[in-house]
């Protein structure tokens, strides 16, 4: 396919995410199906375009004056891909397959507007419903913020200490130049061009050797900072797929217990396999069965109850761009509900002098500071670990650290424009009676 070509269709998948209200992902595999002309490199390119549109769809349509797919895709170009006038008029020609040629209106927009006085969650591309939500963690910043959130992520893994060194696994992975990470003493990062394909790491020797994991820098921290030694008892309450109760089981070198869960037992499928895979011994994975609790058994017994709480996953939107305009108030007021409640179930698992690692992929206060706050207030027998204390498991990279995060009384918070990683807020709670 041409680039002119790609861009129309990319349009047309954009348009049928609009128009059903459906996920980019299940919009690009139906367009694939139905034109298998297309070749892996060309499904990459218009994949990359449509999430880059949904990435700066707030911003585009403010340039163009128009929230038309067709706007999005022209004003992504101009926004995220740099293009200028001239440059997109040749892709928009109007012959064969290509996009129908610039209007003057369209000229106009491109060559003359900017974002010089658009308001932040414009700037910033966020729902404006979430500004007051943004206003209140970043003040000012908050467009700088949301902009950094709409960026394309980085591919990061983490190596698998029970089975290999970083060291050794770099050289391995030269060939996707693949890189230490910033933060994490165990991660590896991979950057990603706009039109590039996703490398197969499924298929790399490393990973099938259960090695490395897919798992972005700030999950990796997330989990490290919840300060697991070998040889504790440790509950990982919301699961899922297992990516943080992996990290926990190579922390503890395979001494020790942990029991996984999840509210959700369809969370847990693939924890099954990965855990074979990774070579972890010390996981027992509690499946919920009706509605008794699976974990009721351990209650007062656990050194550590890990909550990697379902939330809005805002610090995620660099990797799904498209939920971001679908999340709404709703949505947030269920997860709070759902935030509190499996803090409650912590209290009654910890044992004394025991610790709850309460963790979210959310920007959010409310999901965040207001939960751990509240939470203490109404168990006094708990209380806040100093945030910055957290951060000594990094060694000699935590005064640098601490400088990029946001530290508060309640946490730390990585966000992509303050630590280059997804975005994750990160406390720890001791019962201290």
């Amino acid at each position: 396919m041409t680039p002119a070509a790609r861009l129309s269709a990319a349009i047309e998948v954009f348009a049928d995410i609009e128009t059903r209200r459906r996920p980019a992902a299940d919009a690009l595999k139906d367009w694939g199906l139905s034109h298998r002309f297309a070749g892996s490199s060309d499904r990459a390119a218009i994949s990359g375009q449509v999430y880059d549109a949904l990435r700066r769809k707030a911003s585009s349509a403010w340039l163009m004056d128009a929230a038309t797919p067709r706007a999005a895709l022209i004003g992504m170009l101009r926004r995220e891909r740099g293009l200028d006038v001239e440059a997109i008029a040749a892709l928009c020609s109007g012959a064969r397959f290509a996009p129908a040629p610039l209007t003057d209106a369209e000229r106009t927009a491109l060559a003359s507007h900017s974002l010089a006085n658009a308001p932040p969650a414009v700037a910033g591309d966020y729902p404006n419903w979430l500004d007051p939500h943004f206003t209140r963690m970043f003040g000012d910043a908050r467009a700088a913020e949301g902009a950094a959130l709409a960026t394309r992520a980085p591919l990061d893994l983490r190596v698998n200490t029970l089975n290999a060194e970083r060291e050794e696994i770099l050289p391995k992975l030269a060939h996707l130049a693949a890189e230490p990470t910033r933060w994490s003493p165990f991660g590896v990062r991979i950057w990603l061009s706009a039109d590039a394909k996703s490398p197969a790491i499924h298929a790399e020797p490393p990973y099938r050797k259960g090695e490395i994991e897919i798992q972005d820098e700030g999950s990796q921290l997330a989990a490290l900072f919840a300060g697991v030694r070998p040889g504790e008892q440790v509950i990982d309450l919301a699961a899922g797929a297992g990516g943080k109760t992996l990290a926990l089981a190579a922390a503890m070198e395979n001494r020790g217990q942990i029991y996984a869960t999840d509210i959700d037992k369809r969370q847990l499928v693939p924890i099954h396999e990965r855990i074979a895979r990774a070579g972890a011994r010390n996981i027992q994975v509690r499946t919920p069965r009706g509605e008794a609790d699976a974990v009721a058994d351990l209650a007062g017994r656990a050194d550590l109850v890990l909550i990697d709480a379902p939330c809005t996953g805002t610090g995620t939107w660099r990797r799904n761009p498209d939920a971001k305009w679908r999340v709404r108030p709703g949505a947030l007021a269920e997860r709070l509900t759902q935030q509190a409640e499996l803090l409650d179930r912590a209290a009654t698992l910890v044992k004394r002098g025991g610790r709850i690692a309460y963790i979210t992929c959310s920007v959010l206060a409310e999901e965040n500071n207001d939960q751990v706050t509240a939470f203490v207030a109404r168990n006094p027998g708990f209380s806040l670990e100093k945030p910055a204390e957290m951060a000594q498991m990094l060694g000699e990279r935590a005064y640098l650290f601490t400088r990029a995060a946001l530290i508060s009384g309640e946490g730390l918070l990585m966000t992509p424009r303050r630590t280059d990683t997804d975005g994750f807020f990160t406390s720890l709670i001791r019962r201290t009676a």
